[in-house]
């Protein structure tokens, strides 16, 4: 045979084999929507938080000035035409032992043309929107005999242009609060802006604890932004982990998230430093996040600290120990305690007589890294048996395995997965054969991480599969929490994160809309279900909402290959269906802050017949109705 043919059979042949490899076979999928296999967990799917990627400071907290308690940069001299003006930081006084050191303006020459003062950039811009009225906090005073008028100017980055004014007055004497309002007209929101904070005089100006707010969610005073609580409700959640993270526990034992000093005014919150590196005012603590809370109708996961810090610092078990337990006995009380309690009236005193619901007390956090032997199972037995002796009808939860006595055993356990979209494919089927009548689990954090700053389709894909595996296991996984939730584009610290923003706009990622579909979809009942034949990235679910008579069919083609199903569907009625689908045209394809629509939800009908073909690359629900 010539040589030439030779190859050209052999390539024929090899093509031919490739094509035959490549083809997918259908597997036949069948559900009994009659036969319930077990309850869904009432509480699956919910969300997790801790002060990373500037989630609250840049972030969640709408308060707009950066470093508002003068710790830091973002604050600029402002000297217009011939002022002359110094700045610095006086440690000598302040408006609160909170607050002990200020900012100290000292004027030698200025004018009404010529004016001294400050200004911040906020946290990479400062927002402005139209026709929107603005409030403002501040505390000051000055060495005057006479009113210093203190001018506050939103202004246009590019244009010099003056977008709200207003002038606050500040009397001689000692520190004064005072608040002010500033109003937009029409104009393109944008976050190319600054705020100046300037007077026309000589003399010396003191300031502290300066905020300003845009219009927050439900209008709440020191509240949060109103687009990235409406992507948070979008997603359905039943739960709020808090104040989660490595943000519990801080670098140092001097660090850690002590929740009495986060509460009451403002200024006698002293703040502390975030273990990822920046200042965390706490104008967002504990109250604030029982309203975040309570604005989604949701419950908090409450994390106490439990006397571990990450630089493998711990508090000995025992005497040592002992406050810290009584300060989260101290910390369920200011959240769920009657008024007649005494955290209880400190939290009715703070604006909220009414306790906050509460099912779920976690025990530290991540304290497998804790690598003192017995460490954590004697911390763990201490706080479990205080709290169980005043709160016996609280769920404790653990962050690693314990050996500890028969009352003080944890009701869950916190399971953690940070793995990349193959990986995240292996474990899919993980808690299928668990016991069932062993310890329930709380995935606490988990995430498919290989996008940045936020996840890529691949991670969809990854977040979609492993969700299956946490609903077909719902009985013994009772709660699961993505995490990190939130990450200001231009301060990410860790990658892969659900929600991305800027200081004016946000976005979903591709795995923010795959969880939206999964909780919105999501039965009361998993049903009895088999596959046979599928391919290896192929995954599914199936439940099944008893009052509305709907079986939500959830349908994950990780694959470049369509997948055709042999559908058998008992118990479900045959015609048209509702199919929500999200789809991309590689693992890499992804959402961004420039282009924050690229991949979407799409929402159509499908006829449900016995062959059935999930294209490559795809998300799927399918509600089908039921006999």
């Amino acid at each position: 045979m010539p040589k030439q043919i030779a190859h050209s059979l052999v390539a024929v042949l090899l093509a031919v084999a490739a094509s035959t490899t490549l083809a997918q076979q259908a597997a036949k999928l069948e559900i009994d929507t009659t036969k319930a296999v077990h309850p869904v967990s009432p509480m699956l799917y919910g969300l997790m938080t801790e002060e990373i990627n500037h989630s609250y400071e840049g972030g969640l907290y709408a308060q707009v000035l950066g470093n508002h308690t003068f710790r830091g940069a973002n604050w600029e001299l402002v000297r217009n035409g011939n002022a002359k003006a110094e700045v610095e930081i006086d440690k000598t006084t302040g408006p609160s032992p909170a607050l002990p050191t200020s900012e100290k303006l000292s004027v030698k020459q200025a004018s009404p043309a010529n004016e001294a003062g400050l200004s911040n950039t906020g946290n990479w811009g400062i927002p402005a929107y139209a026709h929107s009225l603005y409030h403002g906090e501040l505390y000051a005073k000055t060495d005057l005999d006479s009113t210093l008028p203190l001018r506050v100017q939103l202004i246009d980055d590019d244009t010099g242009a003056v977008l709200a004014s207003t002038t606050v007055n500040v009397s001689p004497g000692g520190w004064q609060r005072y608040e002010y309002k500033l109003t937009t007209s029409n104009l393109v929101p944008s976050s190319t802006n600054h705020v100046e904070f300037t007077v026309a005089r000589s003399g010396t100006l003191w300031l502290q604890m300066v905020t300003l707010f845009p219009p927050t969610y439900n209008n709440r005073p020191n509240g949060n932004r109103i687009d990235l609580m409406e992507k948070m409700a979008a997603m359905h959640p039943h739960f709020l982990r808090l104040p989660g993270g490595n943000y519990l526990e801080g670098d140092t034992l001097n660090d850690w998230y002590d929740w009495r000093k986060t509460i009451g005014p403002l200024v006698d919150r002293p703040g502390h430093p975030s273990p990822w590196r920046y200042w965390s005012t706490d104008g967002f603590g504990l109250l604030e996040f029982m309203d975040w809370c309570e604005d989604l109708h949701i419950e908090p996961v409450l994390a106490v600290y439990a006397g571990y810090a990450l630089q493998h610092q711990v508090v000995q078990p025992g005497k040592d120990l002992e406050p810290y337990v009584q300060t989260a006995l101290d910390e369920v009380e200011y959240v769920a305690g009657d008024v007649s309690t005494k955290w209880g009236a400190e939290r009715a005193k703070d604006g909220h007589p009414k306790p906050f619901p509460l099912t779920y007390i976690e025990i530290g956090n991540e304290d497998f890294f804790d690598k003192v032997p017995g460490s954590y199972s004697a911390r763990f037995e201490q706080f479990a048996l205080a709290l169980r002796k005043k709160y016996p009808q609280y769920k404790l939860i653990a962050t690693n395995k314990v050996t500890v006595s028969r009352s003080a055993e944890p009701d869950v356990l916190d399971d953690h997965y940070y793995k990349s979209p193959a990986a995240m494919f292996d474990i899919v089927h993980q808690y299928d054969d668990a016991p069932r009548n062993g310890m329930k689990i709380f995935v606490g954090e988990w995430a498919t991480r290989s996008g940045s700053p936020t996840p890529d389709f691949g991670d969809a894909l990854g977040d979609a599969a492993w969700m299956t595996g946490l609903e077909r296991n719902s009985d013994v996984i009772v709660m699961a929490s993505y995490a990190p939730l939130l990450v200001n584009v231009h301060g990410m610290q860790w990658s892969t994160d659900l929600i991305g923003y800027d200081a004016l706009q946000s976005y979903g990622s591709p795995s923010y809309y795959a969880q939206c579909l999964f909780a919105e979809h999501l039965g009361d009942q998993v049903v009895n279900s088999s596959i046979d034949g599928a391919a290896d990235k192929f995954f599914y679910s199936a439940t099944v909402s008893t009052e509305s008579k709907i079986l939500h069919l959830k349908l994950v083609n990780a694959s470049n290959l369509q997948q055709d199903l042999d559908l058998n569907l008992l118990g479900a009625r045959a015609g048209v269906a509702k199919l929500y689908s999200l789809h991309a045209g590689s693992y890499q394809a992804t959402n961004s802050i420039t282009k924050p629509e690229a991949i979407m939800p799409v929402e159509s009908t499908v006829k449900i017949t016995r062959q059935y073909t999930v294209p490559a690359y795809t998300i799927q629900i399918v509600d089908i109705p039921l006999k």
